[in-house]
């Protein structure tokens, strides 16, 4: 990846952080809502992220893993990735990332429409994959 663009992506990323740090989505009407769940009343696999990240940054975990538990996921593989790609070019390692197999996007398409049926299910415990 070229140089310019790192810098635009560390660039908006900082941006992204300090605006949901600032900006709290429980409160301003103007941040983007869930086109699928404004029409249908259906939640999506990433309803409540918004709120999900506010609630991470300021380090309630509790909120934020009932706003979206899938983007507790999505976290935790990242970080896994970043971990594995770091290992190889340090310690000259040639490990390879399981986000790098064939068939990995398959597996994560299974379990976010899993998820997405679940979390509108309407009784217990899936009604906790809900966001609140």
């Amino acid at each position: 990846m070229k140089k310019k663009s790192k810098i635009i992506i560390f660039i908006t990323a900082a941006f992204l952080v300090l605006f949901y740090f600032y900006i709290n989505p429980y409160q301003f009407g103007y941040l983007p809502k869930c086109p699928l769940y404004s029409s249908t009343g259906i939640y999506c696999p990433g309803c409540g992220s918004q709120r999900a990240i506010h609630e991470l940054l300021h380090l309630n975990f509790l909120g934020f893993i009932r706003q979206n538990t899938l983007l507790l996921l999505l976290i935790l593989l990242l970080i896994y990735h970043g971990v594995v790609i770091l290992a190889n070019s340090y310690f000259n390692k040639t490990w390879k990332s399981l986000l790098n197999h064939k068939k990995t996007p398959y597996f994560l398409l299974v379990i976010a429409i899993l998820f997405w049926i679940l979390r509108n299910l309407p009784f217990k415990p899936f009604i906790w994959l809900a966001p609140y």
